[in-house]
C-alpha cells in the first residue's frame, strides 16, 4: 500500500467516523438514484418524449458513457486538490447535471444533459473510497469500502422505487430533480461532517498515469466492464420485461425495484466480507454465480413470485463493486485516485454494454427475457478474464519465490 493509498486521517470519535460514512454514503445515494431511476421509468419516458424503449437505453449508455470520460478525466485533474474538496466539486457538478435533465426538452437533450450529469460519477466514488479506506486498518478496507458503496444499493432498494413512483404519480422530470436535492444535500454533508486532512498525500497525475498502466489494473478493469454487464443487461428492460412478459400494472414496478435494490444490498456486503477473506479468489467465485443466477432469470419471468426472487438473486451481483474496488487499492500502487475513479467507468462501459447489447437481442425479436442469456454470456466473458488474471498472479508469485 502506497503513502498516498494509506495517508490516515488525524484521530477521529466513532461519532465523527460514523457522520462521515454517512455523508459518503449519501453521495452514493444520490448517485445510484440517479443512474437506475431512469431504468423503472422507461415507459414513462419514451411516452412522454415519443421514443421507443430501446431509444431510452441508448439515454442510459449516454450516462454511462459520460461515467467512462468523467471518471479518468475529473481523477487527474483533480488529482493535486484535497479529497474533501474533491468530493464537494463533483457532487455539485452531479447536482447540476440532474436538475439540467429534469428540465430537458428533447430527447437529444437528455441524451446530453445525462452525458454530463455522469461526468462526476466516477470521480466521486473513487474519492469516497479511498477516504474510506484511509479511515479503518487495512484489513478491514473491503467492509469499509461497502460501508460507503451501501448508499448506491440503498438507492436501489429506496431511492430507485421513490423516484420511479414519483415519475409515475407526478413527472419522470420530479425524478432528476429528487436527485440533484440529494446532490446538494450531499454538499452540505460532507461540507459539515468530513474535515480537512492536512496530512494527506496529494497525488502528482503524471505519477498516477505511469502507474496506472499496469497489466493487473487493467485487468481488473476489464472484469468489471465485461463481466457486469450482465446485471444491467436485466436491471435497464427489468420495466418493460414486467410489463410485456410477467404481464403485471406499472404499479409493481416499484416493488419489483426495492427488491431488486434488496438484493444489492445483500451483494454489497457479501462483496466486501468475502474479499476480506478470499482475496481475489473472490471474484472468480462471484462471476461462476453471476453466471448462474442470469442463465436461471428468463425462466423466471412468467410469474410475478418467481420474477421477484430472480431480481433479488441477480442484483447481488452488485458484490463484484467493493470486490474490485479493493483488488485495484492492492495493485494500482501509485495510481490510488486513477484507479479507484476508473473502476466505476469500468461499471459504467459495463452499464452501457448491458442496455446494448440488450437492445439488440430484443431488437432483433429474441424477446425481452433474452437479456438473461446475453448477461450470462458477458458473466462468462468476464470469468475468462479472471481466469487469465488469476494465471498471471500465480506466475508472478512462482518467479518471485524462485
Amino acid at each position: 500500500m502506497t503513502a498516498q493509498a494509506s495517508s490516515p486521517m488525524p484521530p477521529l470519535s466513532k461519532t465523527t467516523l460514523l457522520l462521515i460514512e454517512f455523508a459518503l454514503a449519501m453521495g452514493g445515494f444520490g448517485i445510484g438514484t440517479g443512474e437506475f431511476a431512469i431504468m423503472g421509468l422507461m415507459p414513462n419516458v419514451a411516452h412522454n418524449l415519443h421514443i421507443t424503449e430501446p431509444q431510452v437505453g441508448h439515454v442510459i449508455s449516454a450516462y454511462a458513457l459520460g461515467v467512462v470520460v468523467g471518471a479518468p478525466l475529473l481523477a487527474i485533474l483533480g488529482a493535486r486538490l484535497f479529497r474533501r474538496h474533491m468530493l464537494i466539486l463533483m457532487m455539485s457538478f452531479f447536482a447540476l447535471g440532474n436538475f439540467a435533465s429534469a428540465l430537458a426538452p428533447t430527447y437529444h437533450s437528455l441524451m446530453v444533459f445525462r452525458f454530463i450529469a455522469g461526468l462526476p460519477h466516477g470521480a466521486y466514488f473513487g474519492v469516497a473510497a479511498l477516504v474510506a479506506a484511509s479511515l479503518v486498518a487495512p484489513h478491514q478496507r473491503g467492509k469499509a469500502v461497502s460501508r460507503v458503496m451501501v448508499g448506491l444499493t440503498i438507492a436501489m432498494l429506496i431511492g430507485n422505487p421513490l423516484a420511479t413512483w414519483l415519475g409515475q404519480s407526478l413527472n419522470w422530470r420530479y425524478a432528476f430533480a429528487f436527485v440533484g436535492a440529494i446532490a446538494l444535500l450531499t454538499v452540505l454533508l460532507v461540507f459539515l461532517f468530513l474535515p480537512l486532512n492536512h496530512q494527506e498525500t496529494r497525488s502528482d497525475p503524471l505519477h498516477e498515469i505511469r502507474s496506472f498502466n499496469r497489466p493487473h489494473v487493467w485487468l481488473a478493469l476489464t472484469i468489471g466492464s465485461i463481466g457486469f454487464a450482465g446485471m444491467f443487461c436485466v436491471f435497464s428492460y427489468l420495466a418493460p420485461t414486467l410489463l410485456e412478459v410477467t404481464h403485471v400494472s406499472e404499479d409493481w414496478i416499484p416493488l419489483a425495484l426495492a427488491t431488486f435494490g434488496l438484493g444489492g444490498i445483500v451483494g454489497n456486503i457479501a462483496g466486501g466480507w468475502l474479499f476480506d477473506r478470499l482475496r481475489f479468489r473472490a471474484v472468480g467465485w462471484l462471476l461462476v454465480w453471476s453466471t448462474l443466477v442470469l442463465l436461471v432469470f428468463p425462466l423466471a419471468t412468467g410469474s410475478l413470485w418467481s420474477m421477484l426472487l430472480a431480481s433479488f438473486a441477480v442484483a447481488t451481483m452488485v458484490a463484484l463493486g467493493p470486490a474490485l474496488q479493493t483488488r485495484l487499492m492492492d495493485v494500482a500502487h501509485n495510481a490510488q485516485t486513477l484507479a479507484a475513479a476508473s473502476h466505476h467507468a469500468a461499471f459504467n462501459v459495463a452499464n452501457a454494454l448491458g442496455p446494448w447489447l440488450g437492445g439488440m437481442a430484443i431488437t432483433a425479436g429474441l424477446g425481452w427475457s433474452s437479456t438473461g442469456y446475453v448477461g450470462a454470456a458477458c458473466a462468462v466473458a468476464g470469468l475468462l478474464v479472471f481466469a487469465l488474471a488469476w494465471r498471471k498472479e500465480g506466475r508472478e508469485l512462482l518467479m518471485v519465490e524462485t
